[in-house]
């Protein structure tokens, strides 16, 4: 479809509000709204324009990411990745931020690395091989 221009916003269901906002907001984050709606959902924007929706119904008590952390793997969105201009250099401040990295890879030129958000959701800091 041509009418298609980009990304409008990624939606992650959570469990606590407060505690997703603390920790995208180490990532650079700013609060915008919520919570909001019948589901309900709260709305956090990055200053590089992506902006997240946090559905707030997420079962308080699972443990794992039905996607990624079970032997079967279900069909689903298993992570979003998150361009940078160095993961060098976002590599290490996620390391000062105290965040466990759950994986690093180089392909081809190109660097990235995982982290894991409180509910589990993977995120993916991706440096593309340089040109």
């Amino acid at each position: 479809m041509k009418e298609i221009t980009k990304i409008n916003h990624l939606g992650l269901r959570v469990k606590d509000l407060k505690t997703s906002r603390f920790f995208y907001e180490k990532l650079g984050f700013i609060f915008i709204a919520g919570p909001v709606g019948t589901e309900p959902v709260a709305i956090m924007e990055h200053p590089s324009g992506i902006n997240i929706n946090f559905i707030l119904n997420g079962d308080a008590e699972c443990t794992e990411n039905v996607l990624m952390d079970t032997p079967k793997k279900n069909t689903g969105y298993t992570h979003v990745a998150l361009e940078v201009t160095s993961a060098e250099s976002a590599l290490k401040s996620v390391r000062e931020l105290g965040i466990t990295i759950t994986g690093e890879v180089e392909f081809d030129g190109a660097k990235f690395f995982f982290i894991r958000d409180p509910d589990r959701n993977v995120i993916e800091f991706h440096q593309p091989m340089s040109n």
